[in-house]
């Protein structure tokens, strides 16, 4: 795995090409990661279906409830497809867009 340290978040990104096989790796590791956003970089993945992604869903549940963002990035299926639990955008720059408006509404209290 490669992590990548950004201002206001981590980026997280599979040297491997298994995506369960990361996503049970993940949290494994992610205690290091707790109180900070999170975007998972899912590009590579351009074949991914919906239960892919929802292997992720348990640890996204579990980290967005210590009021911090997760944020997974993949083109490989539209939003109608993916349920509201999960938060996927299609790019890396809307991942950071989404970290950055869930930050403003944390501050105002939402």
């Amino acid at each position: 795995m490669i992590s990548e340290n950004h201002k206001n978040y981590i980026l997280l990104r599979d040297e491997q090409d298994d995506i369960k096989d990361f996503a049970q790796f993940l949290p494994y590791i992610f205690d290091q990661f707790k109180g900070k956003n999170v975007i998972v970089d899912l590009l590579q993945y351009n074949a991914a279906i919906l239960n892919d992604l929802l292997l992720f869903l348990e640890l996204s549940n579990a980290h967005r409830a210590t009021k911090q963002s997760f944020v997974m990035v993949n083109a490989a299926l539209s939003i109608d497809d993916i349920p509201e639990e999960l938060m996927v955008v299609p790019t890396l720059q809307e991942a950071q867009d989404v970290i950055d408006m869930e930050e403003i509404e944390r501050d105002l209290g939402f």
